[in-house]
């Protein structure tokens, strides 16, 4: 008896020796993790490269083809493996000099950019008048006026009864003021809206429309409720230029047209058609030397669109990615389970590149342990969802003990959450029935200010919160090759639909459009 005793105690004491020196283990790597991104950043670098020369990821464009280069070169230059794989094709298109002056009844040059895939117009420009889309009773009427079009610029937008955002009247409008802009504004754009649903035409028609009936070019604004800034979208017109205007520049244009001061604009706007081009995601890889077949991937989507330069939707995401990459490979080189890097194409088209790579590579969606995706501004992570997974608590909640308390605090968890939509690239693998995880951040008026805007741009980035999520995310992915189980993927009921009395569905798993854009 005493023996057997003395057997257990010797166990024990071996066992608990193992648990104190892989804790020791993963103290180590974590402080050193922390030490690189913290001490020997590369965040700044990255992002002035990839920001500011190469500039903005339009998928499709030569823009978009050199940032995959350039990744894997850079990639290969820290000694990781990396490839592009093609997935596809789309429309190429290149944007060269948009210029945009009004010359009547005064001289000033506006600020304005060509939208994505729009024609260019001849070199020496285009000099025309505007008008404003008729307030109509119906499509009859609206087809009366169509040819008052021939030779002008037609300005498809609503004007905006202020150029100011929300926080400003907030801050200092009396509170009946504000509520008088607010209903003053809700009127406009109800009325505005009347206005295009009873010429009879949707806002992907009527372009096409006004082309036809010999436009000049098609000018718009599409204002994200923040100061000086434009969403910034592509166009299908097949001869004539659209153009977006500043929200300041394209309400003097409006009040001017409306007044009777006839004003006349030049427009000048370089672009090429380049064909069909092939489509890529970028791979990066760390083999695993104990379970080579489980996976863990770091997310990102790389393309954007071209307003600004894709700062935060996702240059963000991608040098936070590339970055954890550089330091896992100084740190922690050969990881237990298989460590991938994808910078995904095609996400702002319907997250093309990382559903191919789904459809094309089920043995990996099959072995995958976890995907982390952030795609959401420059912001530190703050929460993270379970995505509907039973055991998400479980696994998350172990790997994030790891991550150093400063980075981890600000951080709230739903489990197991439910699983999200189709809006970034982890919906990809969470469709397909394998964990995937998005790291939502603070958003740093992201969505009114940067998210699709041309103000998208280097200036906008936090550093400090980038080597945050750079932490986190080398901990977690550390963590996760790790472990010693694999996650399980047993999902949470889905709750009953109110409208039609049947369980809800997850995310529904869509083939990419791996042929557009034409």
């Amino acid at each position: 008896m005493k023996l057997i005793r003395h057997s257990f105690i010797i166990i024990f004491l071996f066992l608990n020796t193992l648990t104190i020196a892989a804790a020791q283990d993963t103290a180590e790597i974590v402080n050193q993790i922390v030490h690189e991104a913290t001490e020997n950043s590369h965040l700044e670098e990255l992002g002035h490269h990839l920001l500011d020369i190469i500039g903005p990821r339009l998928v499709g464009t030569p823009q978009m083809q050199h940032a995959h280069d350039w990744a894997v070169e850079k990639f290969q230059s820290w000694g990781i493996e990396a490839r592009n794989e093609q997935y596809g094709e789309w429309r190429g298109w290149e944007r060269g000099v948009t210029h945009v002056d009004l010359l009547d009844p005064r001289v000033v040059t506006l600020e304005a950019m060509q939208l994505a895939w729009s024609p260019a117009t001849p070199e020496e420009g285009v000099t025309a008048g505007l008008v404003i889309i008729p307030d109509v009773s119906n499509r009859e009427e609206f087809e009366e006026w169509l040819p008052n079009v021939e030779g002008k610029f037609v300005m498809i937008s609503m004007h905006q009864p202020t150029g100011r955002p929300d926080y400003n009247w907030e801050q200092f409008a009396t509170p009946e003021s504000f509520e008088r802009m607010k209903q003053e504004r809700e009127e406009q754009r109800r009325r505005w809206d009347q206005r295009m649903f009873r010429a009879g035409y949707t806002s992907q028609t009527l372009p096409l429309a006004l082309e036809e009936a010999g436009a000049a070019g098609i000018i718009m604004s599409n204002w994200s409720q923040a100061f000086g800034t434009n969403k910034i979208f592509g166009t299908l017109t097949r001869s004539i230029p659209v153009i977006d205007i500043l929200l300041e520049d394209y309400g003097m244009l409006f009040r001017m047209v409306k007044s009777g001061a006839d004003p006349v604009i030049r427009v000048r706007a370089d672009s090429r058609e380049l064909g069909a081009m092939p489509t890529f995601n970028t791979i990066a890889e760390f083999p695993g030397t104990e379970k080579p077949d489980e996976y863990i991937i770091l997310s990102a989507h790389f393309d954007s669109w071209d307003g600004g330069t894709g700062a935060t939707d996702n240059g963000t995401g991608s040098i936070t990615m590339m970055e954890v990459a550089r330091i896992l490979q100084q740190v922690y080189p050969n990881p237990k389970r298989t460590i991938l890097v994808g910078l995904w194409g095609g996400e702002e088209q319907g997250l093309n590149g990382s559903r191919a790579f789904v459809e094309d590579n089920p043995d990996i969606v099959e072995g995958l342990q976890a995907l982390f995706n952030q795609d959401n501004g420059t912001g530190r992570v703050v929460s993270i969802n379970g995505q509907g997974f039973l055991h998400s608590y479980e696994f998350i909640t172990r790997w994030l003990s790891a991550v150093p308390e400063n980075v981890r605090t600000h951080i709230e968890t739903d489990f197991p959450g439910m699983p999200s939509g189709g809006g970034t690239d982890h919906a990809s693998f969470v469709a397909a029935g394998a964990p995937g995880f998005s790291l939502f951040s603070l958003h740093w008026d992201y969505w009114n200010y940067t998210w699709h805007t041309n103000r998208d741009t280097y200036d906008k980035l936090v550093f400090d919160d980038l080597r945050n999520n750079v932490i986190l995310i080398a901990t977690l992915a550390y963590m996760a090759s790790e472990d010693p189980q694999k996650m399980p993927r047993d999902k949470r009921v889905m709750p009953i639909n109110p409208n039609t009395g049947v369980e809800m569905a997850w995310p529904p798993m869509r083939s990419p459009n791996r042929s557009g854009g034409f």
